[in-house]
């Protein structure tokens, strides 16, 4: 079925409005969260009774596409480009109209695009090769695990050939051989100049500019060997061409602190003294300028802090002006890269952006499913650790509902006509309730002016109307030319206070005054004290923004706390010296992760 094009119809559907009741679920998200928490997917072990279910969570997965993209599908039946890659790889060609859905014509060739996906694909660690998982003017939003190192490169290309009756597939010859496929094999035929030219290749396809490196470290050494390395330590410098960003994030094992705290990011900052954390951040100088945010400061920052200073940095990329794409990656590419790719799917959302006719509850159900099941998130193992970054993900929703977060904003800024001076209903919506001051009495006035004044209270959203591209025409629009890459801004490591460094006792649960993460606590009250306890809404008056964030975290509280819960950490396997060499095998990419259930 290689080359297979799907274009669902659609059912346009708005945000339900916000009440005190719990939000409606998606029917089978509690099966899929189920199986999440059961055994970690794989393409070629879908069949049996789990089978089904993948199937149906697939299927589902493509319907909800449908609903406003007409796409291709990329075929990964038996897992024969990734094993831990989606069996129906989802390429978004544009938006869609009901009329251009009956009349779809694909704008790429698949079996081409298969093709050089399937020479790319050992580049990447684990074959995790790169994807695009979002449209958003025109541009991929991709992910991938970061660059193989010879470690896994020729381990993996040794495996392949024996394995493979003493040929090497990936390297096989093809009728179609372009003259840059030529000039790659006849240049310099070192096996890093092939997988990574290939790589690079598939790069320029999609269009790609910006590279969002999330590693703390340059390589990821195990055992002393370099089992994995990353663009921006490349010694031939083949991705020179590229804008690269090195934004250190931690990764899974510091989320089991995040357990331990009980669920509490505030406060908890990553210790960067540790000997492998050496890479420092690393932003191109003309991208630091219009965040305000002071980057030489990131060690300081909190877990809040720190992701969402990154969530602005990359939204801030993919909103500007012109055409590039955007890759973000770790080290496998299914921990801290579906944790931003799905913040930056949902942020796109909530501004009413992307997948423009899906309810929180199905948006819900396609990030859960697709971002993070699909693409192989090891759930299971994760919670067997204590290291909930899935649950952090959605948590953390609560810190990134206000509009700094909007991709809206630049678009309004550069929009809206000049306006008288003074507060217009708008300004009083988007002021929190510390801002307004206890002596003005602007809630209850407010609410009066909601009930007696329906037209203007429609005109709250009316900035949104137009800004959504709806086809090849508007997706033509968004294109400029590219612009050249300054030089990047550097920051060392400045060796922290020791009251930054973290720990269980003590450690103060501060916020800066530059972060937003106290917000959500305006409109929000916990009942309890327990992390899953579904908020209860107030009465204050919320932006669309909010409202469907808070409910997209609300249905996955109830759904979360009903199936997976909070469980406690098992005790870890005994360190003999086959699991020491299981542990060798999979840190090469020669043997996949155990899906045994809990």
């Amino acid at each position: 079925m290689a080359g297979a094009r799907a274009a669902a119809a659609a059912s346009s559907a708005g945000s339900s409005a916000s009440s005190g009741n719990p939000p409606p679920q998606e029917p089978g998200l509690g099966e899929l969260l189920e199986e999440f928490s059961r055994t970690q997917y794989r393409a070629k072990e879908c069949s049996g009774t789990g089978g089904s279910k993948v199937e149906r969570i697939e299927k589902r997965c493509l319907e909800l596409f449908g609903r406003d993209y007409c796409f291709s599908v990329i075929p990964n039946i038996n897992g024969d480009i990734c094993g831990h890659y989606p069996r129906h790889i989802v390429f978004l060609e544009y938006e869609s109209s009901e009329k251009e859905k009956d009349t779809f014509e694909s704008t790429v060739q698949v079996s081409k695009l298969q093709d050089l996906i399937h020479r790319s694909k050992m580049a990447r660690c684990r074959g995790r090769f790169v994807c695009p998982v979002i449209l958003f003017k025109g541009k991929h939003i991709c992910r991938s695990a970061t660059l193989a190192g010879w470690g896994e490169l020729y381990g993996r290309s040794g495996y392949n050939y024996f394995f493979s009756g003493g040929a090497d597939d990936a390297w096989a010859d093809v009728e179609d051989v372009t003259e840059e496929d030529c000039a790659v094999r006849s240049g310099d035929t070192h096996l890093f100049d092939k997988v990574r030219g290939y790589d690079i290749k598939l790069l320029r396809y999609l269009s790609v500019k910006y590279i969002c490196d999330l590693m703390v470290e340059n390589k990821k050494v195990k055992f002393g060997m370099n089992v994995t390395s990353s663009e921006k330590v490349d010694k031939a410098q083949r991705y020179a061409d590229f804008t690269l960003l090195s934004i250190p994030y931690p990764g899974c094992e510091f989320f089991k602190e995040y357990k331990d705290r009980d669920y509490m990011a505030e406060g908890l900052i990553f210790n960067w003294k540790q000997d492998y954390v050496d890479a420092p951040l690393s932003i191109p100088d003309f991208l630091t300028h219009s965040l305000n945010i002071d980057w030489s400061q990131y060690q300081s920052w909190d877990l809040v802090q720190q992701t969402q200073n990154y969530l602005k940095l990359l939204l801030s990329l993919v909103n500007s002006d012109d055409d590039s794409g955007l890759l973000v990656h770790c080290i496998s590419g299914w921990d801290r890269t579906p944790l931003f790719i799905s913040l930056l799917r949902l942020s796109l959302w909530a501004d009413g952006l992307i997948h423009t006719s899906l309810k929180p509850a199905e948006i819900l159900y396609l990030t859960v499913a697709y971002d993070w099941f699909l693409f192989g998130h090891m759930l299971v193992d994760r919670l067997s650790k204590g290291e909930e970054i899935f649950f952090f993900c959605f948590n953390f929703l609560k810190h990134i509902t206000s509009e700094e977060f909007s991709a809206l904003k630049t678009q309004r800024r550069k929009s809206l006509p000049a306006r008288d001076a003074g507060f217009t209903l708008e300004d009083i919506c988007m002021l929190r309730r510390k801002d307004r001051g206890s002596t003005t009495s602007l809630g209850s006035d407010f609410s009066l002016v909601m009930e007696s004044s329906p037209g203007t209270a429609g005109s709250f959203t009316y900035e949104a109307v137009e800004l959504v591209p709806a086809g090849a025409p508007t997706q033509a629009a968004w294109r400029k030319s590219h612009s050249s890459s300054p030089q990047s801004v550097l920051w060392n490591r400045p060796q922290p206070s020791e009251d930054h460094l973290p720990s269980h006792q003590g450690l103060v649960e501060a916020r800066s005054s530059s972060s937003s993460s106290s917000n959500h606590s305006d409109n929000f009250f916990r009942m309890g004290s327990s992390p899953l306890e579904v908020p209860k809404p107030r009465l204050a008056a919320l932006s669309d923004r909010e409202t469907r964030l808070q409910e997209v975290r609300s249905a996955f509280l109830a759904a979360y706390s009903s199936t997976v819960g909070l469980r406690a950490v098992a005790p870890s396997p005994s360190g003999a010296i086959g699991g020491l060499l299981e542990q060798f095998a999979r840190g090469v990419g020669l043997r996949g992760i155990s899906s045994n259930a809990l």
